[in-house]
């Protein structure tokens, strides 16, 4: 008999799928990595079982403990698996700016849920960040996962997703795009890719209102970049230890308009039901493809499941209420 011994087994080894109609106006072959097909319904499941299972083996996650992170949903979605399979409790702490329908499944899967500001700056005590830091260090027994800095979450796609796009491709891979958030999956992927073929490019996708573009080309962390937006999912208002820049061949940014009615355009167009910022990792391949010939292989990866936006993104009256255009 054939069968996984737990939810957790299932996670990677995600398709890779032919875009036709989104991206007929791009001559090169341009392939979606679906991360929905995850257990957890998203990319996040991968670092997950990463972090979780390396603190288990050194020592700074002890059985009976306490997982706390900082996590717009999905990180936690892939958190929660993890610890009901394994026999932890979690604390999620997140933002009011996250989707109702993100929050409702860390719940359904037991996870206490704690509500956070969202547009405060990183270092104050009511953040996001400073209050899972607080918690961590207050519950005994506990450990903050820190997936922002946390060097698994990178590791997590050096050693799964990345070669799952060169076996996939066959080698063929010269573009990767992806957005980026806390930095692990576009640094991972990166530097197994570029191990294999330093011709490869790797962009990532920024939105406006976050820190990375200009970072990237300036070195300057300049705070005037920082202004609320939409788009869940990707840029920050930090820069996290899991950005290798150095790996990075450039940003593009992608409004928060864009990113909706692309991540609508992709349901509509491929029957690919995908999150927010799948939108604009879409928007930002046609952005950019003046960059790409007829005989390159392009890949980009969609983190989520459209799921978790069906109060936002996928409700006609939200997208009216923004001004954004429903096509």
């Amino acid at each position: 008999m054939k069968y996984s011994k737990n939810i957790l087994e299932t996670i990677g080894n995600t398709p890779l799928v032919k875009l036709n109609k989104i991206t007929a106006d791009i001559e090169a072959l341009v392939l979606a990595k679906v991360e929905y097909f995850n257990p957890g319904s998203s990319v996040k499941d991968r670092i997950a079982i990463k972090m979780i299972e390396d603190a288990e083996n050194d020592g700074r996650l002890k059985p009976g403990g306490t997982i706390v992170e900082g996590t717009s949903g999905n990180t936690g979605m892939g958190l929660a698996l993890a610890a009901l399979i394994k026999g932890y409790k979690l604390i999620c702490v997140s933002t009011d700016k996250q989707s109702k329908e993100k929050l409702d499944v860390l719940r359904a899967v037991g996870a206490e849920v704690v509500i956070c500001p969202a547009n405060v700056k990183a270092e104050d005590t009511r953040s996001y960040y400073s209050t899972a830091k607080r918690i961590g260090e207050e519950i005994p027994n506990s450990w903050y996962v820190n997936q922002y800095d946390n060097p698994s979450n990178a590791a997590a796609h050096y050693l799964t997703t990345g070669p799952e796009i060169w076996d996939q491709t066959e080698g063929k891979i010269t573009h990767f795009v992806v957005g980026v958030g806390t930095g692990g999956t576009i640094s991972g992927v990166s530097k197994f890719l570029k191990e294999k073929n330093p011709d490869i490019k790797v962009w990532g996708i920024d939105t406006y209102g976050s820190v990375f573009k200009k970072y990237h080309e300036t070195g300057v962390f300049d705070e005037n970049e920082i202004y609320p937006y939409i788009t869940e999912g990707i840029g920050e208002d930090i820069i996290p230890k899991n950005v290798a820049f150095d790996l990075i061949d450039s940003f593009e940014k992608v409004t928060d308009e864009d990113a909706a009615v692309y991540t609508r355009r992709l349901a509509k167009e491929e029957g690919i039901f995908a999150g927010n910022s799948c939108g604009a990792a879409i928007k930002g391949v046609l952005q950019l493809k003046k960059h790409f010939k007829k005989d390159d292989v392009v890949v980009v990866l969609l983190h989520d499941s459209g799921s978790r936006y069906i109060g936002k993104i996928y409700n006609d009256d939200w997208m009216k209420s923004l001004g954004f255009s429903l096509d």
